[in-house]
């Protein structure tokens, strides 16, 4: 992958997951926001991925709705019993009271969730491992997949 997402982007995908907030379908998929205000549509055709996010769309990598999708298709590996941690998590909130410094928002998580640092530890670790598989991906990330190849 060329550009990577910040690693708490693994984080809010848990978040989209553990809400059930992906429904895939063949080539594509439909992710509904934290707040529930909008819907970004995941496509794909081999190892090339777009999506309608503004990280994905704007930024150049693979936002939380392509993570989910990588992650529902088992192109990245996780333990699912850590998405529970995640849910109900109002992301977009969260990242506009923080200035978009993601880091501070998981951090609010960890103390609104009252998770033990052990527990916050097995988590980070777990997705750190996450983030390493996403760097070792094949992928290509583009603003819109060419109507042809679908």
């Amino acid at each position: 992958m060329e550009k990577l997402p910040p690693i708490e982007k693994i984080y809010e995908a848990y978040s989209a997951l553990a809400d059930n907030r992906i429904h895939m379908e063949e080539t594509s998929a439909k992710v509904v926001s934290s707040d529930g205000a909008k819907s970004y549509k995941v496509a794909w055709k081999d190892n090339t991925y777009s999506s309608t996010d503004n990280a994905t769309y704007w930024q150049g990598y693979a936002g939380y709705p392509v993570i989910g999708v990588l992650i529902l298709q088992s192109k990245l590996s996780v333990d699912s019993t850590i998405f529970t941690h995640f849910s109900g998590v109002n992301w977009n909130s969260l990242n506009k009271k923080h200035k978009r410094d993601y880091h501070a928002a998981l951090m609010e998580v960890f103390s609104e969730k009252q998770l033990p640092q052990e527990k916050i530890d097995s988590i980070e670790t777990v997705t750190q491992q996450v983030f390493e598989q996403l760097k070792q991906l094949d992928l290509k990330i583009v603003r819109k997949l060419s109507t042809a190849s679908q």
